[in-house]
């Protein structure tokens, strides 16, 4: 039996270390998640809950202004109080909107809590039994089968929140979460609508569908009386009511967008898909295990309770450590590595010279190493053969050169320009004194050499007049 809700993962729990020493702080505030937070934890908003701001001023607007330049002018024309019903109804629908706006935005959509830890992943030995491996050559499988109502659904293992994903549930890029029977991210809301605001969803939309067909019945009518009372035509009765005009023509497009939703989730709940199951699976190609009928899906989503929330964000919570080294095959792993691994566990993308200046930060110390060891090379006693002197010269030179060459570069790529350049001109100076050196030792050897033919020619005209002489004689 696959473990879908291990204990250890409960966000919000206490922590059953004991520590007395941890510092502990609400659930919220260590949330690894996108979410924002208000009123200490109580309400839970997607990263993009700005939007909710322009989605009440799209609502609010129109109402306002069928409030006051068309539903008004009802008062007088309808007796026995109509026309303040007619006011009273687009007050209570856009009261209702906004109320299911608020409630499907500001809860928890159904957020599964991360692991703590990846599952341990379970090999099967030669007797067939499972045992749990702890080598880190074991990998966890990226999917696993469950049985739903005899038929065979695949979960998916998520690397962000270490957990096999329930069945329905999915990864929401922009909240960082996994949500339980995801439908799909609302950029109106700015929240992830899931298995616990569903329903308040739906009823966010059927309202806005029946406010904006409210509003522009209403218009119409206001522009036909218009017609009626003063005996004119249709292009002359819009001129009377310009706000009329405006309404229609606004009521007619966000009917299109509102009304397209309201009819395509009324076919979602009767078939028990959900939108993101709807365009990814496409269950009009095998059979939906979920699907309990029309009547079954419609009770399944309006006349059930509510889901409990698997997360208490105002719960305390020991704040997690520093990651520190751990061993990966016999080696201990850089920091900067986990700290990699913990920014892509944050849904952040790693910073290339955050990951690598501790790492290159100690090239300075290797570089003075070196610069050391080369100087104490040059206390060693020189050649005694002169050859074999020049050979050395010649050949420390050309190391000097290949060193100084991959030190600067070294220090370049370090970020140490200021040690780069003073070691730069040491070894300058340095060379132009054994260039000096080199030069005058060559000079010597030409006069000398020069002294030795000198003295040879000197030697072979005596011989050859000592020859002659003998010769003579």
């Amino acid at each position: 039996m696959l473990d879908l809700q291990p204990s250890d993962r409960r966000h919000g729990a206490p922590s059953s270390s004991g520590g007395g020493g941890d510092e502990l702080i609400r659930t919220y505030k260590g949330w690894k998640g996108n979410n924002v937070f208000f009123l200490g934890g109580r309400l839970v908003f997607g990263p993009d809950a700005r939007s909710i701001l322009i989605t009440i001023f799209l609502i609010t607007a129109p109402v306002i202004v069928f409030c006051v330049f068309v539903g008004r002018k009802f008062i007088d024309d309808f007796p026995h109080h109509r026309g303040v019903s007619i006011l009273a109804v687009a007050v209570g629908l856009i009261v209702l909107d906004l109320i299911f706006l608020l409630v499907t935005s500001a809860r928890d959509p159904g957020i599964i809590p991360r692991n703590l830890y990846p599952p341990e992943p379970e090999v099967n030995e030669g007797n067939g039994e499972p045992r749990l491996a702890h080598t880190p050559q074991s990998r966890l499988p990226r999917t696993k089968d469950l049985i739903v109502n005899g038929i065979t659904v695949k979960i998916k293992y998520c690397d962000t929140c270490m957990l096999y994903r329930p069945p329905r549930a999915s990864h929401c890029s922009i909240c960082n979460n996994c949500v339980d029977k995801f439908d799909h991210h609302c950029p109106w809301l700015g929240q992830c609508i899931g298995l616990r605001n569903y329903r308040f969803y739906f009823m966010f939309v059927l309202c806005s569908t029946l406010l904006c067909i409210y509003v522009h019945a209403f218009c119409w009518i206001y522009v036909v009386r218009i017609m009626n009372s003063e005996n004119i035509n249709i292009w002359k009765s819009f001129l009377k009511t310009p706000a009329s005009i405006a309404l229609i023509i606004y009521t007619f497009i966000c009917v299109w967008f509102v009304g397209g939703l309201t009819c395509f989730h009324l076919y979602l709940m009767s078939t028990n898909q959900s939108t993101y199951e709807n365009f990814r699976y496409r269950y009009d190609r095998h059979e939906n295990p979920f699907n309990k009928g029309i009547i079954g899906n419609f009770m399944e989503v309006f006349c059930t309770n509510v889901a409990i929330s698997q997360n208490s964000f105002r719960a305390k919570v020991s704040k997690e450590p520093a990651i520190p080294p751990r061993t990966v095959n016999g080696g201990m792993s850089s920091p900067s590595l986990q700290k990699v691994s913990n920014d892509i566990e944050m849904g952040r993308k790693p910073v290339w010279h955050e990951t690598v200046e501790e790492e290159l930060g100690d090239m300075d110390k290797d570089m003075e190493t070196a610069v050391t060891s080369r100087d104490l090379s040059r206390m060693l006693p020189p050649e005694e053969s002169e050859g074999r002197g020049i050979m050395h010269s010649r050949e420390s030179s050309r190391g000097r050169g290949i060193m100084h060459s991959r030190e600067s570069s070294r220090g370049r790529r370090g970020g140490s320009w200021e040690l780069s350049s003073r070691i730069n001109e040491d070894l300058r100076t340095r060379d132009e004194k054994r260039a000096g050196e080199d030069s005058s030792e060559s000079s010597d050897n030409d006069a000398s050499r020069d002294l030795h033919v000198e003295i040879f020619d000197t030697a072979a005209a005596s011989r050859g007049r000592t020859g002659t002489g003998i010769g003579r004689l």
